[in-house]
């Protein structure tokens, strides 16, 4: 009889199938806790979607005249091969602002301008054919008189020297404001073989010549002023005219390409790129040179210097797009429910661990554990043989 016994129960563990003793707990503090964290779990693990990368290409074309009067060069109008530079730019364009002109240079000798390293009591104090980092020429050894107090070494440059201590104010180009700048940006996925374009469907020639770029009245015309997109980026278009800066244009291609083509709309936005915090800002706004040469009456080689301030305008595209497929919805369906079985054991930890009343609940699960086992092994000892 006993080994009859023993071989039943050897059966019954081997081919018997137990199921957890669920312990409801009335406790609205680990209830919320347990509904909390399989609503991240669900919230975070939520991706069903292959995804993609944008690629682009980015090509623009500014449109303005700015008619100025100085006593250097009299009266100018600069159009856009004056202002724009260069004429083409990978995703970037440059509009002059603000220049300080230098007319009339030629290849002679003349006094440097004066600083630490450049003034003079004598020729003894200069070195011939010596350059400075920051110097304008070579020097040729000479000390000359630069004013009426002053002396320097004389070098050997374009001369009569660039003065840029002095920088018009108000900007001389600040009408750059009113110009406009066309944007064209074509875009595709590769992987959902999507391809599209920021000239959306509803824009013909008619309506490009009378759109301007407003994000109320018309968020979708690709022509924007540029006094606007400074505005837009919290600048003062005046006083960034004056030294300069970098705006950033950003185009946000973001894509969900299981809705229809035409929600797959830009998204524009503007920042200022360059530091202009007054403290530690050694090198404030943007500028350059550039020179435009020609030979005068005597068939002397002559050129006209110019330091070009003006705001460098930065296209920055970027998106991702995404679209149903199988393969990361079964990924993440299988990596939600294995997190979400470890729900439990959390709130049995906390509730065993952290709770005012974990002794009682110790308690009460150690009874049903207790209870469980004690049934069944009355069912065993009573199985008939």
């Amino acid at each position: 009889m006993g080994c009859k016994n023993c071989c039943s129960i050897c059966l019954q563990c081997l081919f018997g199938y137990e199921t957890n003793v669920m312990l409801v707990i009335n406790n609205k503090g680990v209830g919320a806790l347990f509904r909390l964290i399989q609503f991240l779990i669900i919230a975070y693990v939520r991706a069903y979607q292959d995804t993609d990368s944008v690629i682009s290409s980015v090509s623009t074309k500014v449109k303005g005249n700015i008619l100025t009067n100085t006593s250097i060069e009299g009266v100018h109008v600069w159009d856009v091969p004056e202002y724009v530079i260069p004429p083409q730019g990978e995703k970037s364009f440059f509009v002059l602002t603000n220049v300080i002109p230098t007319p009339g240079q030629t290849q002679s000798k003349c006094p440097e301008i004066p600083s630490l390293v450049t003034k003079c009591e004598s020729d003894s104090d200069c070195i011939e054919g010596q350059t400075e980092v920051h110097g304008n020429g070579v020097q040729t050894g000479h000390c000359v008189q630069y004013s009426d107090t002053i002396k320097t070494c004389e070098v050997q440059a374009w001369c009569p020297l660039e003065n840029d201590t002095i920088i018009p104010k108000p900007a001389l180009l600040g009408a750059a404001e009113h110009f406009t700048v066309l944007i064209k940006n074509n875009i595709q996925y590769p992987k959902f073989n999507f391809r599209k374009r920021n000239l959306l469907h509803h824009i013909n020639s008619t309506y490009l010549k009378n759109c301007t770029f407003d994000r109320k009245t018309d968020p979708h015309c690709p022509i924007f002023r540029l006094g606007h997109m400074v505005t837009e980026a919290g600048e003062d278009f005046s006083v960034m005219a004056l030294k300069g800066g970098i705006i950033g244009i950003f185009i946000d291609w973001n894509c969900d390409l299981d809705f229809p083509e035409r929600f797959c709309i830009p998204k524009y936005s503007f920042s200022r790129l360059d530091n202009k915090n007054p403290e530690n800002n050694v090198a404030p706004g943007y500028n350059f040179r550039f020179a435009k040469y020609y030979k005068n009456n005597k068939s002397i080689e002559t050129r006209t210097l110019i330091k070009a301030f003006g705001i460098r305008f930065d296209v920055i595209v970027f998106g991702m797009a995404g679209k149903f497929n199988i393969v990361p919805t079964i990924v993440n369906l299988g990596a939600a429910l294995a997190c979400l079985s470890l729900v439990t054991a959390i709130c049995d930890w906390v509730m065993l661990t952290c709770m005012k009343d974990h002794d009682q609940y110790v308690r009460e699960e150690h009874d049903q554990i207790i209870n469980q086992f004690g049934t069944s092994v009355t069912r065993l000892a009573n199985h008939p043989n």
